[in-house]
């Protein structure tokens, strides 16, 4: 692709035009970059070593945080280094390589997290059955289709993009190779091209979406027949951290991928961007650790496991 195009490298403009603020959103991010790490690993630790959390919303959860962790590794290396860099460059394959492996990562995260709201139903509106519907094989299965999904239609929606010629400007308004800020570099019509990205952006973020609130109406219907408000209250309290997390990941994602990337605007996305590649994979583990008593409890005992081998050295 690169040999059929005059652009070799791209220009990451990313916060240039924040100036001297760039040294401190450096440190900011730098921050937020190792909490995300640290939050995620935990999570992903947490859940590996205590057997009481070997069930399938667990699961899901570490399969998730693995995902982020990876997804943010994609991206915010390369802009931490950027912010205190003059040279912004990346070559033509690395910003394809870089959008690949970002849509790749944010749709599995789409997908696992209808996976994950099925699983609640499955777990409240059909307990019974749900050792059979929720076995070890079909979580395995949900979790590969969610990943070979994802990469599938990254590449759909990457080959469509990088299949363009791009024989003008490169700079690229954003601090990461995403898909509009790169199309509307394209020297030819993008009409169709866009057309099937968006139909793919329909079809990952409403889906999933649709998916989960129909979900959802099934399982509110079934608590309120519990006769306990203590009942309730611990059936809605399983629920009620995946529903920040769809809220604000669906949110964000949906306000920059469901609309032609005629009306992007390059600092506002920015921002939204900054909340979904950032904020999300930092709001993750504190959501599911903070609002959900069995991480806490099996973080304690982690923590005090470590004490004690520690104190034996």
């Amino acid at each position: 692709m690169a040999n059929s195009s005059q652009v070799t490298e791209f220009l990451l403009l990313g916060f240039s035009s924040f100036g001297d603020l760039q040294p401190v959103l450096f440190v900011l991010f730098l921050c937020l970059y190792l909490i995300i790490l640290s939050g995620n690993f935990t999570i992903i630790s947490v859940i590996h070593l205590d057997r009481s959390l070997h069930t399938p919303m667990y699961f899901f959860l570490c399969v998730l945080s693995t995902s982020e962790v990876f997804y943010t590794i994609v991206i915010l290396p390369k802009m931490l280094i950027n912010l205190l860099s003059v040279l912004r460059t990346l070559s033509f394959t690395g910003c394809a390589t870089q959008m690949f492996f970002f849509l790749g990562f944010a749709v599995t995260n789409c997908l696992l997290l209808g996976v994950m709201g099925y699983d609640r139903y499955t777990a409240i509106c059909q307990p019974l059955r749900y050792p059979v519907l929720m076995n070890w094989r079909v979580c395995g299965q949900l979790a590969a289709s969610c990943i070979v999904s994802g990469f599938l239609i990254s590449l759909v929606g990457t080959t469509l993009v990088f299949s363009l010629p791009f024989c003008g400007p490169n700079k690229v308004n954003h601090y990461f190779c995403d898909i509009s800020p790169v199309i509307r570099l394209a020297c030819a019509e993008t009409y169709i091209n866009e057309l099937v990205i968006f139909i793919c952006g329909v079809l990952v973020l409403l889906v999933p979406l649709i998916f989960i609130c129909i979900s959802y109406g099934f399982i509110v219907h079934t608590i309120l027949k519990i006769p306990s408000a203590e009942g309730k209250r611990k059936a809605f309290s399983t629920c009620a951290s995946h529903l920040i997390v769809v809220i604000v990941h669906y949110g964000c994602a949906s306000s920059v991928y469901l609309r032609p990337s005629a009306k992007y605007s390059s600092g506002k996305d920015r921002l939204v961007t900054v909340t979904y590649t950032i904020i999300t994979p930092l709001l993750n583990p504190m959501v599911y650790s903070l609002r959900n008593k069995d991480v806490q409890l099996a973080i304690r005992k982690m923590i005090g496991k470590t004490g004690v081998s520690l104190k034996t050295l």
